[in-house]
């Protein structure tokens, strides 16, 4: 099998090196490739990658590459990992929101909306090259966010794709002490969008312990998403970190406001880890790199290949089409679901309704979602505004149309669907 990784100068790759080497047996890896327009990154990433493959007893190839043709010719499995603009973009994403009195952050939002709008014209870009030179049945799993709209994008657009998010396996691995337990003994029932989701069960061997779990770990499990124990017990739910943002919008604001972005300290987390991942005797991922976010990055990736290339059957939260599981969304939203995931691909577990103070929220951010892909596809300032209109953390005319401008002046050196329109205009 050949699986190629787009972006594969992230400092993100080791951790999926590691995972893939672990598996390389039951996914009869023979060709990796790892793909990156930064030179400089793929001769440091490739070179870490290289050693530890070695160290691992990797027998196949490893080819570093600049070439998106070459990366992808044959391939069985394309994962993309990358980040339209890189750090500085990232930063813009956290930033430009504040100035509006809106939460600066890279997924969700307005700046969420930035990140989309760049994102998703050149993941179709490289989708196309894979629809064109990959393996017939080749699948294409991105990682690169925000999930679920470049996934949404890949889809409508009538590619084979399934987006991944580690918050699922995250919930699993953290749970699974508290229990005495396994971590492949816990299933995660975890629910909604692409970082707008809720745990509303706790499966061990079949059985929901997650009654039990808010009773005697309530205060761990809150802690490890910075919401308050009351909150969870009220929802009988564990929401995703991500609805911090949601649920405490003003705190988290003024934290923001007077705080140090994101962007800035990954910045300094990158150059320290391409620092390190420079050094030759080093043939591991070092721990400098749980810094960097994206925990079980590796596991939640190499299980998702395995299945799909081995036909397992194994149950993973993915990113896929609704068609009918979650009630009162549209089959064409994309939701973050358990599936059950074979060869033929997966198959989402079906799910009891959302609650009606669940259901609201996703409803309204699907519909952003919706006008998110439409407005990065067809290059339309009308559908920036109304995406903008559309989420629950914006909403406001004012604020909105300072955002549509702020946003498309920021990022216009990665918006050239949005030039092409003016001229045309």
């Amino acid at each position: 099998m050949k699986l190629a990784v787009v972006g594969g100068g992230s400092t993100y790759t080791p951790e999926l090196v590691a995972g893939l080497a672990r598996e390389r047996e039951r996914l009869d890896l023979r060709e990796l490739v790892l793909q990156d327009i930064d030179p400089e990154r793929r001769e440091v990433v490739g070179g870490l990658a290289g050693r530890m493959l070695r160290a691992a007893g990797y027998e196949g190839t490893l080819s570093v590459t600049d070439d998106l043709d070459a990366a992808v010719q044959g391939a069985s499995f394309v994962l993309i990992q990358l980040r339209v603009g890189g750090q500085e973009a990232r930063l813009s994403d956290e930033t430009v929101p504040l100035a509006c009195g809106c939460i600066g952050q890279e997924t969700t939002g307005a700046g969420g909306l930035g990140k989309a709008l760049r994102t998703v014209p050149v993941v179709l870009q490289i989708a196309e090259r894979v629809r064109a030179l990959a393996a017939p049945d080749a699948w294409i799993v991105d990682f690169t966010n925000p999930v679920g709209i470049v996934v949404r994008g890949l889809l409508d657009a009538g590619h084979r794709a399934v987006g991944l998010c580690n918050v699922a396996i995250g919930f699993q691995r953290a749970i699974a002490p508290l229990l005495g337990v396994d971590p492949d003994r816990v299933l995660i029932d975890q629910v909604g969008l692409n970082h707008l989701t809720w745990v509303r069960a706790v499966r061990v061997d079949g059985k929901d312990v997650l009654p039990d779990l808010l009773a005697e770990h309530g205060d761990e499990l809150a802690e490890g998403v910075e919401l308050p124990r009351a909150l969870l017990e009220r929802l009988g739910a564990i929401p995703s970190y991500y609805l911090h943002y949601f649920y405490f919008h003003d705190d988290l604001f003024e934290r923001q406001r007077t705080g140090t972005p994101r962007a800035a300290e990954v910045q300094e987390i990158e150059r320290e880890l391409l620092e390190l991942y420079r050094d030759p005797n080093l043939t591991t991922k070092p721990k400098l790199l749980e810094r960097r976010g994206g925990a079980y990055y590796s596991d939640a990736a190499t299980q998702l290949v395995r299945s799909l290339a081995t036909g397992d059957g194994d149950i993973q939260v993915i990113d896929i089409r609704n068609n009918g599981t979650l009630a009162g969304l549209a089959d064409d939203d994309v939701v973050e679901v358990p599936a059950r995931v074979d060869s033929n691909g997966p198959a989402p577990i079906p799910q009891a309704p959302l609650a009606p103070e669940m259901l609201g929220l996703v409803q309204h951010v699907a519909a952003y979602e919706r006008l998110a892909v439409q407005a990065a596809t067809t290059g339309e300032r009308d559908l920036v505004y109304k995406a903008l209109l559309a989420h629950p953390l914006i909403g406001q005319v004012p604020q909105v149309d300072e955002l549509t401008e702020s946003l498309l002046a920021a990022g216009r050196e990665h918006l050239p669907q949005f030039e092409s329109r003016e001229v045309t205009a």
